[in-house]
């Protein structure tokens, strides 16, 4: 029977009997998701997704879908697709797609509204949409018509992976989840992942951030989550090699490159702590004077309370989200796509006078190699400690030997993300450490766990959850378990 159907159910040859929930499960399959996470409603989507090649991902509550769909998104740089029932599903999603909005990560959200011919008159589960999710979502729709299946769908999913990636939502009345679906003309576009469009910044703009890093003394490099948006770790590796510069990263740009490598500091933010691993580069910091902000909000946690950018260095910052920039640094703005961006900036620089730059390289790598080993010294009586019980970071240090380049490391909030930035190491650029800093709810961690290793595969997935974090969402430990998904 699923050969039997059109690969688009927007096709004038498609069958007359067809209904707006196959309509839907075709869209969804043109835009190339296998995995839909929900329990059971929009139910007649859910029913037929298998029809289509869609894998149901059944959750035990509506915020852990949501949760799980973003892991998913972020692992597979493809969109997360969640449902729910409305009214109180509907709100259970709400911090999880809030999470996502703050995070960037590309989420749809499917919500099974009330009947059309029941809508205000106190039916159950009949709660507005549009208010409930103003905040926590680029784009709320309610679909009331049967020939527009693939317009609304195909708005969802641009919206979601275009410019800064985010969720989007999609009402569907139950009622006409089951009307026949009127064909409309016959589409191919595919616009499931991120990012869907690269736009390249201002070339003048560029050719002035390339003088203006050239003639630094002290440049640095801070990286955000934006790199791992972009897939530009590669390109960002390549700028710290070729040209010399020092890399940071924030929580959510951990990752971005190797934190091996002679010129990597570790993570910043609010992770420069004593006891973290960028402390110790605190004066390099400090005496910065160009900084090259990339995919980075400049955000509370990633700017350690906006007291890490010295107050007389000249940022230069690389955003896809033009709102961004000059929100809390007043910056020499490059409006665009990371990767394509710094491949550019690269590109400009390789062209510039790099004296300056090469000869203080090696007192620059000498000066981060004491740091590292100042590092070690404080950090060890935590790492090797035999007390009782268990100290995070004699954790952290164990599961730091078994971490492959390919593992996939997902924390909670709180004390988990700090546990986790600080002491498990980047073992190459675009390995991925997940954590919940768009807005740092707890309970994320195991659900989000849950949706990365469903998108990871064979590689290993970790999830570092506190107690009272994991109290939150427990119950998707059944989750895992009924499904057969292998989270450490």
């Amino acid at each position: 029977e699923a050969d039997a159907l059109p690969s688009t159910i927007a096709s004038p040859h498609a069958p007359s009997n067809l209904s707006v929930a196959h309509a839907v499960d075709a869209a969804l399959e043109r835009h190339g998701v296998e995995v839909l996470i929900g329990m059971c409603s929009p139910i007649a989507i859910h029913h037929y997704a298998p029809l289509f090649g869609i894998r149901q991902i059944g959750m035990r509550t509506e915020n852990g879908g949501a949760m799980i769909a973003d892991g998913y998104a972020r692992v597979s740089g493809k969109v997360g697709v969640v449902g729910a029932m409305g009214g109180p599903g509907a709100a259970l999603l709400v911090p999880g797609l809030a999470e996502a909005m703050h995070a960037s990560t590309p989420i749809v959200a499917l919500v099974e509204d009330c009947a059309v011919v029941d809508t205000d008159k106190n039916a159950d589960e009949d709660l507005d949409p549009f208010k409930l999710f103003a905040s926590c979502a680029k784009w709320i729709r309610r679909l009331n018509r049967n020939d527009r299946v693939d317009d609304y769908v195909d708005m969802a999913f641009r919206v979601a992976t275009s410019g800064r990636p985010g969720p989007a939502v999609l009402c569907i009345p139950r009622d006409l989840e089951f009307e026949a679906a009127k064909p409309g003309r016959a589409r191919s576009a595919n616009m499931g992942r991120i990012p869907l469009h690269r736009s390249l910044a201002d070339p003048a703009r560029i050719a002035e951030a390339a003088d203006r890093l050239a003639a630094a003394k002290r440049p640095l490099v801070v990286a955000g989550g934006g790199v791992h948006l972009s897939r530009a770790h590669d390109s960002l590796a390549r700028l710290q090699d070729d040209i010399g510069l020092p890399v940071a990263t924030t929580s959510q740009g951990k990752g971005s490159v190797d934190e091996r490598h002679p010129l990597s500091l570790g993570v910043a933010g609010n992770a420069l702590g004593r006891h973290g691993p960028a402390f110790q580069h605190r004066q390099l910091i400090d005496e910065a004077d160009v900084i090259l902000l990339v995919g980075n909000r400049t955000n509370e946690r990633g700017t350690a309370s906006w007291t890490m950018v010295p107050p007389a260095a000249d940022v230069i910052h690389i955003d896809i989200d033009p709102q961004e920039i000059g929100r809390n640094y007043e910056a020499l703005g490059l409006v665009g796509d990371a990767k394509l961006t710094l491949e550019a900036l690269r590109a400009a620089l390789v062209e510039r006078d790099l004296t300056g730059l090469r000869s203080a390289r090696s007192a620059l790598e000498a000066q981060i190699r004491t740091g590292r080993g100042a590092f070690a010294r404080l950090a060890d009586p935590l790492l090797t400690s035999n007390a009782r019980p268990i100290l995070p970071q004699r954790l952290m240090a164990e599961i730091d030997q078994v971490l492959t380049s390919e593992s996939v490391v997902v924390s909670d909030a709180s004390f988990a993300t700090l546990w986790m930035v600080s002491y498990l190491t980047a073992l190459r650029p675009g390995m991925r450490f997940l954590s919940p800093r768009g807005l740092g709810g707890l309970g994320w961690g195991l659900p989000a766990a849950l949706g990365a290793k469903v998108a990871a595969g064979n590689a290993p997935v970790f999830a570092i959850c506190g107690d009272g974090g994991f109290g939150h969402m427990w119950s998707e430990l059944e989750t895992a378990v009924r499904l057969g998904i292998r989270v450490i």
